[in-house]
């Protein structure tokens, strides 16, 4: 990774807008100390990079009910898992994926070497699309609605809480968490104050407080 020129993109953690979690860097001077700027904060700093010895893979990106394939280059002493989460810059746009199945010779695994690995399968989470399911305000369950949002991956839902998107009001009910979401006790949550982000989210279960006139949809 040292032999890297101006202007290329390189993924590192940022000291002032994100210390844990890689974002996007324009490289500005190579050489042994590399100067680099945040492209989400424009903070610009040095930072030494690793000689990595990486591997090549095939990357599956599922989006809003759509999928393509991309390649990412991987450190080949690295272990991947079902659940982690990169950087992977294609032509069109950088993202967040998080990783959903990974495919080997022997077959679909949740952990394994980067070498055993043919094919990454993953999801992105910087924005995404939530299901919620609705129903009227007087509790009836035999209407409801049906509809995506579409958020930012982190945006925080709270169970209780009163939510307004455009024309859409509700208060959240329950949360259905997705098979690919780690550090969640239930699978479903109802509990008043129970919170998901919305990249972990496969469903909320709302009620409407809207004040239009309620039409099944």
């Amino acid at each position: 990774m040292t032999d890297v020129t101006s202007g290329e993109r390189v993924a590192l953690p940022c000291p002032a807008c994100s210390p844990d979690l890689e974002t996007v860097h324009e490289v500005l001077k190579p050489g042994g100390q590399v100067t680099v700027r945040c492209t989400d904060c424009d903070h610009v700093h040095k930072e030494q990079l690793p000689d990595d010895d990486t591997v090549q893979r095939d990357v599956v990106v599922s989006q809003d009910g759509e999928s393509f394939t991309a390649q990412v280059d991987v450190p080949d002493d690295e272990d991947l898992a079902v659940g982690e989460e990169f950087l992977l810059e294609t032509e069109e746009a950088v993202m967040t994926v998080r990783i959903t199945s990974l495919e080997t010779d022997q077959g679909r695994t949740e952990e394994t070497p980067v070498d055993d690995v043919e094919t990454i399968w993953s999801r992105a989470v910087g924005n995404v699309a939530v299901n919620v399911t609705m129903h009227p305000k007087d509790g009836r369950h035999d209407e409801t609605e049906s509809f995506k949002l579409q958020v930012p991956g982190d945006y925080d839902f709270v169970v209780g809480e009163t939510e307004q998107f455009g024309d859409e009001e509700f208060t959240v009910e329950g949360i259905h968490v997705r098979d690919d979401a780690h550090g969640y006790d239930h699978e479903k949550m109802d509990f008043e104050g129970d919170s998901a982000v919305a990249k972990d989210i496969n469903r909320l279960y709302v009620r409407d407080e809207s004040s239009t006139a309620w039409s099944a949809w």
